[in-house]
């Protein structure tokens, strides 16, 4: 291996030469490692580095540095101010309008209007009213013709066992002289018929009101009745004999009932067989 001798470029003998000037590249200069800082450089960082401080320090908001109940005070404050704000608003915005009376037409078509109401009520009274006595009369009628049904069906159908009591059932549809004369009719056939075994039916075919009392509560009426009486008795070998009745009968109300206080004989037929 030989030897190789550096090159007049590698050592240098003798004295150094001064390094030439270098243009410098601005106000502070870039320092190498290996020289140490001067006064000036070290003054030149001083003036060029922020303030440790203001390196720290990061802007806060103002609910990160108060606590939390006097943040909490805080926003119920504003809360408050933001609600008074809209009630005076809301009362600015109110507009207080001055009372007038009401004018004439105003009152004229109230009156008229009252007027027609009153009217109409009236109106509709009047058409009721009749209504409503037609029905009451209506009701009384159906009242009389049920009793006169009832009450001739009671006084002529009885057997030789019952006519003893006759009178006594009868007499709970009768009323003033007529309950007498009935009773003195009936007590005078008794013991012919029961010695006769005669046992009567009849059967009320129909019945209609003839006339009713208008003057207020009816207390008087008249009415029709059509029957058929069918009679039998051993003593005509049980053969029935038929006729055919009708009645008028006069009724009276005695509180809430409609008694007999007469009956006449309209029309008779005798239908019996003639053996």
């Amino acid at each position: 291996m030989e030897d190789q001798q550096p090159g007049p470029g590698d050592l240098t003998t003798g004295e150094p030469s001064p390094a030439p000037d270098r243009p410098r590249r601005g106000l502070f200069r870039r320092r190498r490692r290996s020289e140490p800082p001067t006064a000036g450089d070290a003054a030149a960082e001083v003036q060029e580095a922020p303030p440790a401080a203001e390196q720290t320090k990061t802007p806060v908001g103002k609910a990160r540095r108060q606590p939390k109940a006097e943040q909490a005070a805080d926003d119920a404050a504003e809360e408050t101010a933001e609600a008074q704000d809209a009630g005076e608003d809301a009362a600015a915005e109110t507009v207080l309008v001055e009372h007038r009376p009401a004018g004439r037409r105003l009152l004229a078509a109230a009156a008229i209007a009252a007027v027609l109401f009153v009217a109409a009520a009236a109106f509709a009274g009047a058409a009721v009213q009749p209504y409503l006595v037609q029905r009451a009369l209506v009701a009384t009628k159906l009242e009389i013709a049920r009793t006169a049904t009832e009450a001739i069906t009671a006084l002529w159908t009885y057997t030789p066992e019952d006519m003893n009591t006759l009178a006594d059932r009868a007499t709970v549809f009768l009323g003033g002289d007529f309950a007498d004369e009935y009773r003195r009719y009936i007590d005078a056939i008794v013991e012919p018929n029961k010695q006769a075994q005669v046992t009567n039916s009849t059967q009320v075919m129909g019945a209609a009101v003839e006339s009713v009392s208008p003057a207020g509560i009816p207390t008087e009426a008249t009415a029709i009745v059509y029957t058929n009486s069918v009679a039998t008795s051993p003593v005509t070998k049980n053969i029935p004999s038929l006729r055919y009745l009708s009645y008028r009968l006069t009724m009276q109300r005695d509180g809430g009932d409609w008694l007999i206080t007469r009956m006449s004989t309209i029309t008779t037929f005798d239908l019996t067989p003639q053996l």
